[in-house]
């Protein structure tokens, strides 16, 4: 690999290797290496552990109130192959590897291949500087991406956020309970309001009860002070 393309990978990857020789590696697809064993599939198995143990901390510190299974889904999202594939596709990384005959024009450049240059380029920068580089660097381009996983997991769980957060304070559920209904009975809608140990909070409406009782979860998790008011733009 010359020195304009190490530059230019430095560049893109906000990272200045001690070690620019590693970059081959993570850079060579199995069907261009004689030996697989030179080929980037090692450091992809490495950058995915990496990857997936900073994305596991990162949302473990940021949403203390997400119970196990929210966490879980959240994280599958993150680290899955159309994520990593569409953060290397913006990145352009697969167009650094070196890769067989025919493989250019394959359809696994923008899909697998590209997902496993992000992996290795994760690989790289932990090899060379550390978990603290390759944390600066995962954090950078995933940060969008953490924030839309829990907006769509939010718009899934407001009542499940509001209950563990209940049971957590409180160690009593929250209700629901029915302010209003509006319409003929094929075309209703449903005022309801969240109550928490007596407390009735803001109602919200919805075409079911079920929408209506997550927009009222949302309601009062936002005057509780647990989720910001923009989320609201997510249901």
């Amino acid at each position: 690999m010359n020195a304009e393309t190490v530059r230019q990978i430095e560049q893109i990857l906000n990272h200045l290797f001690q070690d620019p020789q590693i970059l081959d590696e993570a850079f060579l697809h199995s069907s261009a290496a004689g030996n697989r064993l030179h080929s980037n599939e090692r450091m992809e198995f490495l950058g995915d552990s990496v990857l997936s143990l900073v994305i596991c901390n990162t949302l473990f510190e940021r949403f203390p109130h997400y119970q196990e299974g929210d966490l879980t889904k959240i994280k599958s999202r993150l680290v899955s192959r159309k994520t990593c594939a569409d953060i290397a596709n913006e990145l352009q990384l697969p167009s650094f590897m070196r890769v067989g005959k025919g493989m250019e024009r394959s359809r696994a450049m923008s899909g697998s291949v590209a997902a496993a240059s992000l992996e290795s380029a994760i690989a790289a920068i932990y090899l060379d500087g550390g978990m603290a580089a390759a944390e600066k660097f995962i954090l950078r381009v995933f940060d969008t991406m953490i924030i839309e996983a829990d907006a769509a997991q939010h718009h899934e769980n407001f009542k499940s956020l509001l209950q563990q957060y209940c049971q957590r304070q409180h160690n009593t559920p929250p209700s629901y309970e029915l302010l209003d209904e509006k319409g003929p009975d094929h075309n209703k809608c449903f005022q309801v309001a969240a109550v928490i140990r007596h407390q009735r909070y803001s109602g919200a409406w919805g075409i079911t009860k079920k929408e209506a009782e997550q927009r009222a979860a949302h309601e009062a998790l936002v005057e509780i002070g647990v989720i910001p008011q923009e989320t609201e733009s997510n249901l």
